[in-house]
């Protein structure tokens, strides 16, 4: 259980950190007069490129390599899929602003990439 929560610290300082480019590219991409979905998913690709190279090396101890990336970024596609759903129902049904919408979705797309990536990505073979 510590080794968990450890993990789940750490990962939320890289996930953080991927969260700031998700959210920051987001907003300079709706600027830029991206549409939504585009600018969601590009900011996020972006962001999970990143968070790869950080999670593998500080949370799982791992070398980031290609052959790893794909299996990570089969996980991140889920939480994509998670992130611009949430993101774009916030906006259009809730009504939020694109920022706000966007921060919950990258929210909760981190504990799904989080689980994802702990129990299937880096599992550790017994």
């Amino acid at each position: 259980m510590r080794d968990f929560v450890r993990k789940l610290l750490q990962y939320a300082v890289t996930g953080g950190i991927a969260a700031v480019i998700d959210a920051g590219g987001f907003v300079l991409l709706l600027n830029a007069e991206l549409n939504i979905i585009a600018a969601g998913c590009l900011s996020f690709s972006i962001a999970a490129l990143v968070n790869y190279v950080l999670a593998s090396q500080f949370v799982f101890n791992r070398q980031a390599t290609l052959h790893g990336f794909a299996p990570f970024m089969a996980g991140a596609l889920v939480g994509l899929i998670i992130n611009v759903s949430v993101t774009s129902m916030g906006m259009f049904l809730a009504g939020l602003p694109a920022l706000a919408a966007k921060v919950v979705g990258i929210g909760i797309a981190f504990i799904a990439n989080f689980l994802i990536n702990t129990h299937i990505v880096f599992q550790t073979k017994a």
